[in-house]
């Protein structure tokens, strides 16, 4: 893993560890909730940036500080269900990246509307958290790891950038046409792909700006 110093609460700085490849954050403990909204909105733009799918990840994680085994745990922030791996002697947690969204309350499940409007024109997206195939014409969540299909909270996002960022000069509108309409090209000419990939491919070039 790789080291990184993010801003925290009242200045004070915040040292994570990160994996790209395995699109993993290790946070030790308290870490997580200490990140100001900036360097939230810094780990944001990194994730943006990776171009692939996750990669299956297996459940047999070891504490990077005690060695001692982690534990599966299932969280809740506000509605928006999410796991992490967190060490017994409460040292730290491992969460992936699909996951640290999810906490941050960055992404929603579909609805059944955009759920309809999608399979009028996709078969097949892959799982946000897995990247297993989701069989669009039968179902709405992924069979492997029970995850619903997912999407980016454009709304939530769009007010933190806002407000960090301010609004002194207009930005491009990424908003859920926009996320479809992308899936619906890129199904012609690669293998199927998933919202909230696409979705932080689009919000790429507006979190740059300004």
């Amino acid at each position: 893993m790789d080291a990184h110093t993010l801003e925290g609460q009242l200045g004070l700085g915040v040292q994570i560890d990160l994996c790209l490849h395995c699109q993993v954050f290790w946070f030790d403990r308290y870490e997580s909730v200490q990140l100001s909204p900036a360097a939230t909105l810094g780990l944001f733009r990194i994730i943006s940036e990776q171009q692939s799918s996750p990669p299956a990840l297996g459940d047999r994680f070891r504490c990077p500080r005690c060695d001692l085994r982690l534990l599966l745990t299932h969280d809740r922030q506000r509605n928006t269900p999410f796991t992490y791996w967190r060490c017994g002697r409460e040292h730290g947690r491992l969460i992936t990246f699909f996951n640290f969204l999810r906490e941050k309350d960055f992404i929603r499940p579909l609805s059944a509307q955009h759920l309809t409007e999608l399979r009028q024109s996709v078969q097949t997206i892959n799982c946000s958290n897995c990247g297993a195939p989701i069989d669009l014409t039968r179902d709405s969540s992924c069979g492997h790891c029970g995850s619903p299909i997912s999407m980016l909270d454009l709304k939530q996002i769009g007010g933190m950038i806002d407000q960090l960022q301010g609004a002194a000069q207009p930005r491009a509108q990424v908003n859920v046409d926009a996320i479809f309409d992308a899936l619906r090209t890129q199904r012609h000419r690669e293998a199927p792909s998933e919202l909230v990939q696409i979705g932080l491919r689009l919000l790429g070039p507006w979190l740059s700006s300004g």
